[in-house]
């Protein structure tokens, strides 16, 4: 039993190979992209529109709804970052229900990526919005004994970040392997039913929590002197 799809490797050379992490990240890639060409090409603003068109503004007001209720009044310069990260999550942890499919989510090196670039867009944000020099100024509030402490807060919500999801989708896949053996009729429909909706929350819980600390870095800088 593999416990990664980091440990299926199509081809390597070197300290380089292609493995199953890889291969479904880009195939899951190219689907949305495709996907998004297909729904966007022909948008329209009369009452008739496509049940595509629906679909996805549902989704676009929902994350940008939420994104409002977190406490950013802007949401609209963050929906593309927080969306994507919601959407690719999504749909990787929905494609469990192809047969012998693992979600990239469930390699270490995927989740890493994903809070990394959680790490790196909240500096981005928090100096677009504030500038560098009152972003900064954040770290030493209220004093400056406070700066080691916050630098350690971001890289280990970092970590959390990373080590949260992975878990929780590679022991999913774990229990479905062990009652694919135990019992492969039943069982296995009931947990893949079970890691949809697994799926969906670990993508909700991934993308809130990368809203939220946005939102603390780029909240007004009045707001937290008072």
């Amino acid at each position: 039993m593999k416990l990664s799809p980091d440990e299926t490797i199509f081809w390597e050379h070197g300290f380089i190979n292609l493995n199953l992490t890889i291969a479904t990240t880009w195939a899951i890639m190219l689907v949305l992209a495709v996907a998004s060409w297909m729904i966007t090409k022909n948008l329209k603003k009369d009452l008739q529109i496509s049940r595509w068109q629906s679909l996805l503004e549902i989704i676009v007001i929902a994350i940008s709804n939420q994104i409002e209720e977190i406490g950013i009044t802007q949401p609209r310069k963050y929906i593309g970052f927080i969306g994507t990260l919601f959407l690719y999550i999504a749909t990787a942890n929905l494609f469990i229900i192809f047969p012998w499919y693992q979600a990239p989510t469930g390699s270490i090196s995927t989740t890493t990526a994903l809070a990394v670039c959680v790490f790196l867009a909240i500096p981005f944000f928090g100096i677009a919005e504030k500038g560098i020099k009152d972003y900064l100024k954040s770290y030493v509030q209220p004093t400056i004994i406070m700066l080691p402490f916050n630098l350690i807060s971001e890289i280990s919500r970092t970590l959390a970040l990373a080590i949260r999801l992975f878990g929780n989708i590679m022991s999913g896949g774990i229990i479905v392997a062990i009652l694919l053996s135990v019992a492969p009729l039943l069982f296995p429909i009931i947990m893949n039913a079970l890691g949809l909706l697994t799926g969906m929350v670990q993508a909700y819980i991934f993308s809130i929590l990368a809203t939220v600390y946005i939102a603390a870095a780029v909240k007004n800088t009045k707001s937290m002197k008072t």
